[in-house]
This record gives structure tokens, sequence and C-alpha cells, in this order.
């Protein structure tokens, strides 16, 4: 019960470092969710403040994600109460969690994507990788990142499938029904999104138009 608690708690707490608002503020001086698409995230504080800055937030909360997978519950094996695998899966739940509705800044975080792209190499490596090749192409060929971010999430959720019920591969049933919940969840961060391509007005990636001048 103490690994439980422990984990829950300090997960959601480190996914709760707002990097996306940290490095807008140190960067430019501004709360980047005043901006853009008013989203915490990699890809608004790519068009509105530039690359550099982007990309360190996206490795900060790729890095948040594989932090609590790897360090956090290593930690918590100190008092054992569940297996390796569903301390992972809670860690990973919560550090999402944390990022999307972040305790330190007002529960207005990102959508989750780069932290549970953390989760997700920590715990299934291989499919993630394919996932994120294939969130590359889809961005290279359509420019929309969400689109990326939605195919990646359900690639990797199929995979599972495939791997558990066709190549009859030991994976976890908690796995997957921890997949498809964040498969969901992703969904449901992405509904602006999912109208907006639906309308056929979503902002491509690369578009300099909502850049903070």
């Amino acid at each position: 019960m103490l690994s439980i608690i422990f984990i829950t708690v300090l997960s959601y707490l480190l996914g709760s470092c707002p990097f996306g608002i940290i490095i807008s503020k140190i960067w430019r001086g501004i709360d980047i969710r005043d901006y853009g698409s008013k989203n915490a995230g990699f890809t608004n504080v790519y068009r509105v403040i530039g690359p550099l800055p982007a990309v360190i937030v996206l490795g900060l909360d790729i890095a948040k994600g594989m932090t609590a997978v790897l360090l956090i519950t290593q930690i918590a094996l100190n008092f054992p109460s569940l297996s390796l695998i569903d301390l992972k899966l809670l860690a990973g739940l919560f550090v999402i969690l944390g990022h999307v509705f972040p305790l330190f800044a007002k529960f207005r975080g990102g959508k989750g994507i780069a932290t549970g792209l953390g989760v997700f190499l920590s715990i299934i490596p291989v499919e993630s990788v394919l996932g994120l090749a294939l969130f590359v192409l889809m961005v290279a060929i359509t420019r929309y990142v969400s689109l990326g971010s939605l195919s990646a999430s359900v690639f990797i959720f199929v995979a599972l499938i495939f791997e558990r019920y066709y190549l009859k591969l030991e994976v976890p049933i908690e796995l997957l029904v921890m997949i498809f919940c964040l498969t969901a969840f992703i969904f449901f961060t992405h509904r602006g999104n999912i109208k907006r391509l639906l309308a056929g007005t979503e902002n491509k990636f690369g578009q300099k138009d909502m850049r903070l001048r």
C-alpha cells in the first residue's frame, strides 16, 4: 500500500512540473497558454517561441515519463505490494495525468503525448519506436502533429493486440488495458484538434502565423 501511495503522489507531482510554461517564461517572459493554441506542449511552444525552446520542452517532458517509470518505481520496490509491471503502469498513468492536469499550473497542462512517449519508451520500447516512426511519417506527409499523435497511439495499441492474440506473446492484460485507456484519453485531450481536422482548419506544423512577434 505504501508503494502505491508513494508512486501515485510522486509521479503526479513530477508530471505536474510544467516545463512548457517554465521555459516560455524564461525564454520570452510569457505564459505560453496565453498564445497560439493556448496549450503548454511542444507544438505550441514551437509555433509561438521557436524550435530550440520547443526541443528543450520536448526533451524535458519525455524525461518526466521515463523518470517516473524507471526511477520512481525502483525506489518503490523497497515497499513491495504490486508486481514491477503494475508499478510501472501506475507510475506512467499518474505522471501523464500530472502533465495534463498539473497541480503547479492550475490544472492546465499539455496533452500528454511527449510524457506518454517517455512512459511507452520505458515499458514497450520496440512498439514505441515504431509508433514514433509512424508519427514522423504522418507529420512529414500531412504536417498535422495531432494526426501523427493520434495515429501513433492507435498503432501502439493495435500492435500489442496483434502480439498478444496473434503472435501469442506474453503481453500482460493490464498493459493492454492501460494502453487502451491512455489511447482513449489522448483522443479526449485532442478532441478540439479532431474537430479542426474534420473541418479542415487544423494548424499545420511549421506555420509561423502564431509565432510571438
